[in-house]
């Protein structure tokens, strides 16, 4: 398969209005909740709300700061950005399993453990650190905007050799964090009478 070409503007407007989104949902939804309730678990081999918010800062950990350096290397050798963005097969793989329901923990390898959740009572800070992981992605989108997004590569954090473009790394980044809040949320909803 091919790269396939999108108009630069409106990519990284459709990722800003999703995130911008998220950002919405986490401060109405997810930061009113209390502690115990972030913990609720529908069961327990199920992960609570505060344990796929964790899991989300964790994944975020690793690559909001790596995607700020590469921006800023980029920024730095004068990449401007083009009047199109491009995604390789492998990135839009990489999306559309995120989009599913088992993700791509299930569907490339099982869930890495330094990307599981630290433990089972966690506080509300962990909303905080993710609505601040928001803002940075959000900041970092600006940046994107900025450099030739489709020849920047990102490492993946399991394999090294395997870098994806930015493009690829930042749309799938975006969809696992829609999964995740999604998937909270519905934690939350469904243990919110027990």
């Amino acid at each position: 398969m091919s790269a396939s070409a999108r108009d630069t503007t409106e990519f990284f407007d459709q990722l800003t209005n999703q995130v911008l989104a998220l950002r919405v949902l986490s401060h109405q939804r997810l930061r009113p909740l209390t502690s115990e309730q972030l913990n609720r678990r529908p069961g327990y081999d199920k992960w609570s709300a505060a344990q796929c918010l964790e899991h989300l800062n964790i994944v975020g950990g690793y690559y909001l700061p790596s995607l700020k350096a590469r921006l800023r290397l980029a920024q730095a050798k004068g990449s401007t950005a083009p009047a199109q963005v491009r995604s390789g097969w492998l990135g839009r793989y990489f999306t559309t399993t995120a989009q599913q329901k088992n993700g791509l923990g299930d569907n490339l390898l099982r869930l890495p453990k330094q990307f599981a959740p630290t433990g089972t009572r966690l506080t509300g800070t962990v909303v905080e650190a993710f609505n601040r992981q928001l803002d940075e992605l959000l900041r970092l989108l600006l940046l994107a905007r900025q450099v030739d997004a489709g020849t920047v590569r990102v490492p993946n954090p399991l394999y090294p050799w395997l870098r994806l473009r930015l493009t690829d790394v930042l749309e799938a980044l975006v969809t696992h964090i829609q999964r995740y809040v999604k998937q909270a949320e519905q934690v939350a909803k469904a243990t919110a009478s027990t």
